[in-house]
């Protein structure tokens, strides 16, 4: 059975007030970020780790009302090795939630607690091609998978009636632009051709980790690892 169509009506200029940043490559970062409070001085930013740590030092004092920690926003700590930080239902029911579905929106106040829907999500990956091609572990290839980078960015792209997702660092002064010539929001066509670049990374960075593991022999990575006795 297919899943169903769209419900609600689509807007075709969406203001930037929740943005979900999680970035690896924190170059731009700083003009990219205070380049949108600047265009929208109640823009919140929702963040994890290195990311969050960064945004704050950059707003300074009084941070507090355009920073909250992912971890707090969703009420649930992250795992040990700082894994699941973005992998929460309050995250990606605000990237795949229709804006203007009731149900959706009850969803999200109630069910969720207050939770809304996010206009923007910037995200860049784990440099897993970087990490291959410098002669490392399998291990250590192996850890740098990314998996909530993806699938923020896949849920955002998907839903680009709804979110606008920045992938790419060079994009962020184009990006700033065409948010300052929309008066604070990002149009229609700006976030399809935003969702086409989302699809071609992902595509690519998919095929180099399978390409790596199909590379690998598992004989030689079974070795690799230290086996702890089995449970009888």
């Amino acid at each position: 059975m297919a899943i169903r169509p769209l419900e609600g009506g689509i807007m075709d200029l969406i203001p930037v007030q929740n943005v979900l940043v999680s970035v690896y490559d924190k170059t731009g970062l700083e003009d990219f970020v205070l380049g949108l409070k600047k265009i929208n001085p109640r823009v919140r930013f929702l963040s994890t780790g290195g990311t969050f740590g960064k945004i704050k030092d950059l707003l300074g004092e009084g941070h507090e009302g355009n920073l909250v920690e992912v971890s707090k926003y969703t009420d649930f700590p992250e795992m040990s090795g700082g894994l699941v930080k973005t992998l929460h239902p309050k995250i990606h029911a605000g990237l795949l939630g229709e804006r203007n579905n009731p149900e959706h929106q009850r969803y999200l106040r109630e069910t969720l607690g207050n939770g809304v829907f996010i206009d923007m999500v910037v995200v860049n990956l784990y440099p897993f091609q970087d990490i291959i091609k410098q002669n490392a572990t399998f291990e250590t290839a192996r850890g740098n998978i990314d998996i909530g980078g993806p699938t923020m960015i896949r849920a955002g792209a998907k839903n680009f009636p709804s979110c606008a997702v920045v992938c790419n660092p060079g994009d962020y002064e184009g990006i700033l632009n065409h948010v300052l010539l929309n008066r604070g929001a990002t149009s229609f066509d700006k976030r399809f051709k935003l969702a086409r670049k989302v699809f071609e990374l992902t595509a690519a960075y998919d095929k180099a980790i399978a390409d790596y593991f199909c590379g690998s022999d598992q004989l030689v990575i079974r070795r690799s690892y230290e086996f702890g006795r089995e449970k009888q």
